[in-house]
């Protein structure tokens, strides 16, 4: 069932995030040279370009709140790029000659720059977001569910274990996901939300958003 409107909540925190990207890091780095140009999982993009996707939305992220005046109705403009069609459209991009370790590098940095972004931003700071404005808790959540979620692709493409921890699962749900039910296991409900998993008695989704928006 959906947490009542009266009970309150633990804040998704940088230390979530912190944890969930290092455990992504951790994973990955089992990963050998020769399996990077394979799908990642369902997705149109290969391995390493869905790292670099990860990487990419978590300086976005950050990249949103890091102005004095951050704005509200459109993305900061840096330049964005498709490299084939069907593409992530990405500003991040790890240099392929620094192989494996510069790419998770090139994750690792970006997930510091969103955490450290997230600690010093004061708390009335908002940034665009087009699925509702929002302030340094919901972008801290944000990049937890696009690292998290992505994982599960990866893992599904690279034949890796991954299921992170309950905790950060459970903040994030209750954060970005207010109508998702929370008696069933916290990582189990976040691929249901983001359609990438069942839940018994319930549909599949496909079609899913969060909501941004600062809750009280």
């Amino acid at each position: 069932m959906p947490r009542p409107a009266d009970q309150p909540r633990s804040p998704v925190t940088p230390d979530d995030l912190d944890e969930i990207v290092a455990l992504a890091v951790a994973a990955l780095g089992e990963v050998p040279e020769a399996a990077w140009d394979g799908r990642a999982g369902t997705l149109e993009w290969d391995c390493w370009e869905t790292v670099e996707h990860i990487a990419d939305d978590l300086f976005a992220y950050a990249a949103q709140l890091g102005p004095r005046k951050p704005p509200l109705t459109s993305y900061v403009p840096f330049e964005a790029e498709r490299r084939h069609s069907g593409g992530p459209a990405n500003t991040i991009r790890a240099d392929k000659a620094a192989g494996v370790a510069g790419l998770l590098q090139v994750l690792e940095s970006c997930g510091g720059l969103m955490s450290a972004i997230a600690r010093s931003v004061p708390a009335q700071a908002r940034g665009f977001h087009p699925d509702g404005v929002s302030d340094a808790e919901g972008f801290t959540a944000m990049s937890i569910v696009e690292t998290a979620v992505h994982m599960h692709d990866l893992a599904t493409g690279l034949g890796l274990r991954w299921q992170p921890p309950a905790g950060p699962c459970a903040r994030v749900l209750a954060r970005l996901f207010p109508g998702a039910p929370s008696d069933t296991d916290p990582w189990d409900t976040l691929l249901w939300a983001t359609g990438r998993g069942e839940l018994p008695g319930r549909p599949r989704l496909t079609q899913w958003r969060w909501y941004g928006e600062p809750q009280g």
